[in-house]
This record gives C-alpha cells, sequence and structure tokens, in this order.
C-alpha cells in the first residue's frame, strides 16, 4: 500500500473510532471546529483534532461527524486544498461563501433528528459558536452535550501541552511597561464596571505581560489564561514553564504565577457580588461554564485587544526597522534567485522557503519565519493558502529547462522588534499578457487603496472596495478579505480591525492611529497562475478641519515590485506616480544596508516605470 492508501486508510479508521465513541455516549452528532481554549488561528499540536481526524491541514474549516456521514465545511481559500487533502477519507468537502459563516449549524439543524445530541468539546468552542447553536438546535429538540471531549478516547499518542520555557521580551524591545499596561486595563475594567477580567487569547496575554513563547508554530505566543483583579493578576500557565527568576519578578510587580489548570477553579472561586468582564468573542464556552450564577458578566471587547492594535510611536519606530532587515533580507534572496534562474540551477517552491528563511535568518534578532511560507508556481500560486510540501510541489526550474509564468512568494518573518508579511509576484521564463494585465489589476488595487485618506474612525471592513474597484473593473475579483491586521513581534494576524467584507463594521473595528493592516488584493485563475501583491501599511494622521480628523496609510514594506509583471500603459499616471515613489522609499532606505549583487538587484527593480 502506497504512503497516500495508507494515510486515507487510516483517517477513515479514526473516523470510525470516533463513531464508535459517540455511539458509547448516545451522541447523534460530533463537532470538531479549528480551536484550542484560546480560541486560537494557529494551534498547538494537542489541539489540531480537525487536521488529525481528517488530513486536512488549513487553518480554518469544521468538521462534522455523523453515523453515516462526515463533512468538512471550509471557505473558498481552501476548496482545492481540501478537496485534495481528503479525497479517498469518505469525507465531503463542504463549501461555504464566508470563513466567519455558520452554514454547519445549519446543517446540524437540518440533519439531526429532534431528541438527538450533538456532542462538541467545550472548552474549544467559543462562546458565540455555542450561542449560534444552542438558538438552532434549542427549539428543534436537540441537545447539544460540551462536557466530554472525545479526541481523548480515540487519539492514542495525543500530544501533551507544549513545555517550551516562557522568556521575558526585551526591553528595549518593550516600550510601555507591563505595570502600564495593567493599569490601563485596569482603568477599562472599572469603566465597564468590572472588577475582573478573563483572558484567554495568547497574542493578548503575550502582549499584556511582555512576555514571549514558542507553543505555536509561528506566533511567539505560550499557552496561558490570565485573570486580572484590581490589586494583582494571576498568570495560569503550564508548571515549570516560567523559570524562577521571572516568576520573582513578576510576582514582585502584582502577578503571580499558577498551574495551567487551576484556571477553571479560580473562575469557580470568584466572591460573591464579584464583575467579571469577559469578550463573548475570545472566551470559550467551557470556561464561561466554570463561572458561578452569584457573578455578574459584562461583555465587551477585550481592553489588550483594540490597546494591542494601536502601536506607540517607540513600536512603529521598532517596526520600521523590522521592515529595513526584511526588505534587505528579501533583496538578497531575490539576487540570488533571478542569478540561480540564469545559471539553470534546480529550483523547487520548496528551495524558495529554504532560501528566503536562510536569507532572514542572517538579520538580526530574527526569531522565526511569521507564517508557512507560501511559494507557488503558476497554477500552485492560484491557491491562496497553498503549502508545498516534499511529497507534492512544482519545480521552477528543472536544471536545464525553466518553466514560464508567475511565481507567487507569500512570507514573512517574526523579529524581537517587528512582525513582517510581504507577496510579492516574479515571472519566470517568459509572461503571458493576460497574466501581466492580472498583474497590473492587482497592483492598481493595491496602489488604490494604499492612497486612501479616509476619516478617523471609519470601520475598517468599508476600506475594502477601494482595493477591488480596479480589479472588478477588469471583470475580476477575488474570495479572500484584502487585509487583516498584523502585531508587534506578535500574531501575523490580529484584530479587532481588518479590511475584508466578511467582518461586520463594528464599533470595535474603528480605524485608529498606530493601527497595522496588510494590503493584499489578489487574483487567481484556478489551474493556470494566481496574482497577489502584499504590503503593510500603517494609519497615521493626513489633516484635521472642519470635518475632523482624517487618516492615512504609511506603506511600511520595502520591497520591490516586479515592473515586469506590469503593463504600464494599464496604470493611471497617478498610479505610476505613487509606484516610483516608493521604489525611490524602497532604494533609499534599503541601499545601506545590502551591497554586491543584492544592492544591483536593488538598482534594477526600484528603476522608475
Amino acid at each position: 500500500m502506497d504512503t497516500l492508501a495508507s494515510s486515507r486508510s487510516e483517517i477513515r479508521a479514526r473516523i470510525d473510532a470516533l463513531r464508535a465513541a459517540m455511539q458509547d455516549e448516545s451522541i447523534a452528532a460530533w463537532l470538531v471546529p479549528s480551536a484550542d481554549p484560546h480560541l486560537s488561528e494557529y494551534l498547538p499540536e494537542r489541539w489540531q483534532g480537525r487536521a488529525w481526524l481528517s488530513g486536512f491541514t488549513g487553518s480554518v474549516g469544521t468538521l462534522i461527524v455523523v453515523a453515516d456521514f462526515a463533512g468538512l465545511w471550509v471557505d473558498s481559500r481552501y476548496w482545492v486544498q481540501a478537496e485534495a487533502q481528503i479525497a479517498g477519507t469518505g469525507i465531503t468537502v463542504m463549501r461555504v461563501s464566508s470563513a466567519t459563516g455558520t452554514a454547519y449549524v445549519d446543517w446540524l439543524a437540518e440533519h439531526v433528528p429532534a431528541g438527538a445530541t450533538v456532542g462538541v468539546d467545550g472548552a474549544v468552542l467559543s462562546l458565540a459558536q455555542a450561542r449560534a447553536l444552542e438558538e438552532r438546535l434549542t427549539p428543534r429538540g436537540v441537545k447539544l452535550r460540551t462536557d466530554i471531549d472525545l479526541l481523548d478516547r480515540v487519539w492514542r499518542d495525543r500530544p501533551p501541552l507544549p513545555q517550551v520555557a516562557v522568556r521575558e521580551h526585551a526591553r528595549e524591545y518593550a516600550p510601555v511597561a507591563r505595570a502600564d499596561k495593567l493599569a490601563a486595563v485596569r482603568a477599562q475594567m472599572q469603566a465597564a464596571g468590572a472588577d475582573w477580567h478573563l483572558i484567554s487569547t495568547l497574542d493578548d496575554i503575550a502582549w499584556l505581560f511582555n512576555l514571549r513563547g514558542a507553543d505555536v508554530s509561528y506566533n511567539p505566543v505560550f499557552v496561558a489564561h490570565a485573570l486580572i483583579g484590581r490589586e494583582r493578576a494571576t498568570l495560569f500557565v503550564g508548571e515549570g514553564k516560567v523559570p524562577a527568576a521571572l516568576a520573582d519578578r513578576l510576582e514582585g510587580e502584582g502577578v503571580d504565577v499558577r498551574p495551567y489548570e487551576w484556571t477553571a477553579s479560580a473562575l469557580a472561586n470568584l466572591p460573591r457580588n464579584a464583575a467579571l468582564l469577559i469578550d463573548p468573542k475570545r472566551v470559550t464556552f467551557g470556561l464561561r461554564a466554570q463561572v458561578p450564577p452569584h457573578v455578574r458578566i459584562v461583555e465587551t471587547l477585550n481592553p489588550s485587544t483594540l490597546a494591542k492594535s494601536r502601536k506607540t510611536d517607540a513600536e512603529v519606530a521598532h517596526i520600521r526597522r523590522a521592515m529595513e532587515e526584511d526588505g534587505a533580507a528579501l533583496a538578497e534572496f531575490f539576487a540570488w534567485l533571478e542569478q540561480a534562474l540564469a545559471r539553470g540551477e534546480r529550483i523547487t517552491e520548496l528551495t524558495i522557503d529554504e532560501r528566503i528563511t536562510g536569507a532572514r535568518s542572517k538579520r538580526p534578532g530574527f526569531v522565526s519565519p511569521s507564517f508557512s511560507t507560501i511559494a507557488g508556481f503558476n497554477a500552485n500560486g492560484a491557491l491562496p493558502h497553498y503549502r508545498a510540501t516534499e511529497e507534492s510541489h512544482a519545480v521552477i526550474s528543472d536544471g536545464g529547462t525553466t518553466g514560464n509564468g508567475l511565481l507567487l512568494i507569500d512570507s514573512g518573518a517574526q523579529y524581537d522588534y517587528g512582525t513582517t508579511d510581504v507577496t510579492r509576484v516574479v515571472p519566470i521564463g517568459t509572461t503571458t499578457v493576460e497574466q501581466r494585465r492580472d498583474c497590473t489589476l492587482v497592483l492598481k488595487g493595491m496602489i488604490q487603496l494604499s492612497m486612501a485618506v479616509f476619516p478617523r474612525g471609519t470601520k475598517s471592513p468599508l476600506l475594502d472596495t477601494l482595493a477591488r474597484a480596479p480589479i472588478w473593473a477588469g471583470g475580476a475579483d477575488y474570495g479572500h478579505g484584502t487585509g487583516h491586521g498584523v502585531g508587534y513581534a506578535l500574531n501575523v494576524h490580529e484584530g479587532p480591525h481588518g479590511i475584508s467584507p466578511h467582518l461586520p463594521p463594528e464599533p470595535a473595528t474603528a480605524m485608529e492611529p498606530g493601527m497595522i493592516t496588510s494590503n493584499e488584493p489578489g487574483i487567481y485563475r484556478p489551474g493556470r497562475w494566481g496574482v497577489r501583491i502584499e504590503n503593510l501599511v500603517l494609519n497615521v494622521p493626513a489633516h484635521t478641519g472642519e470635518f475632523g480628523e482624517f487618516l492615512k496609510f504609511e506603506t511600511l514594506t520595502l520591497a520591490p515590485i516586479d515592473t515586469r509583471c506590469v503593463e504600464r500603459a494599464l496604470l493611471r499616471d497617478d498610479e505610476a506616480a505613487w509606484l516610483n515613489a516608493y521604489h525611490a522609499e524602497v532604494k533609499r532606505r534599503l541601499a545601506p544596508r545590502v551591497a554586491g549583487d543584492a544592492l544591483a538587484w536593488l538598482e534594477r527593480r526600484t528603476r522608475p516605470v
């Protein structure tokens, strides 16, 4: 039996084992979300149950198993990937239009009979999801059970909790002391009428306490919960993960370190008449269930989530340096790539990942990639979340013959002083007029958003159409959002804001100074090629007048956009002027940091159009 057939057989056996456990517990349907007890996007191995059960490795998706059916609900970013990865497993891909949709809830309501039970591990079920399930299932006489984790029964070698030590974020890169951050959070708690506050989201905790870890791939965070009181705070983290000296320092600053498993009991023992602030979008149903009835619940956005999104001037200065170091690494990489192609070296998509990470690793303060590098040649570039593997990847140059088309490279890095995320498209061999037209339309969309001026407080999703308009005018569109928030030496995806039609224009999404967002429109031709161009942009003041304050974007990313992919005739003069000014700034900032072949490449790729 070959490896692929063996893997699919193993997936079927795991689903069968789950069905047997469901039958033992009289559960008609079992729901497996892509989540952990902290509702993270990228999960520690212990909570990658959906991937383990289904074989689908995308970051978003919901698995439902019943006696005679298993379905995987995924949005358009993952349709092709899911079809390929779960083929032959007996699982059906259920296509949905948006990652924020609840189509799987409707399916359960329609297919689970009255009197039956739907089961899900409450420890990884968001409070919002639980409410959506109860709202649809209860009127139909279907019960929701959340007090059991069937994965523990069928996942015999389930990974334990991560054991990597927690470290302090270097003080030179943490300009706001944790005591000041805690004081600001407590002020917001008081304003909301709460004297306690539960935080479960890992990037909020890492930011608030100026700590970092390595429990989640690509994100410098650690598994923990935090309970903030009026005088002291408690950090619930795995025993031994916080070094003794750091624990003593934290205790002296009013932060007690306690075992991770004590979180539930701490909530259960909150005093009478206490008021607890929780963010219903960022806490699980299981933890919420531990809060006794005598505790008043205040539901609002985590104060740290909004504060974290607004970078200080000192943080922005560090981020600008990170962009320069990252841009220099990219210049070295792209200079190598062009020379290697000219020499006819063998280059695959895997080579791109290895080389681009190697270039970044030489820069000071490099920690890790900020996500898994996407290097997609031609048809693979049409998969927005594609990842090359040893088993499946494209050859760009085989040592004798170089392919023709487009190579999309989406990559980023974590530095001690900033987080980067950048996408560029490179022409390989000969490109077609249609490919260059798509590249130019995407560039026009990116430039239009880059040049935007908008009132402070504008709901971020409302800006999405600025990037899409030129692409729509060209008869194309793309299925993902245009931009996501980006952390400071933290998660590459961060809220509460984002430039996406799938994000509701709520008050929490208001654009404020200091927020960083990606700007990454695209066009994807399934089976042919994909185009995406991405910069990170910073909200900065534009002007103030009788209509109030206005903001604009400062482009942070420093990497040439390959104009060989661009049809100049399709660019308006103001768009060409923006591109030339951007390239002049890229050259000015990067030239002092590169030399030799990298400098020569930089000079070639920043020439005016």
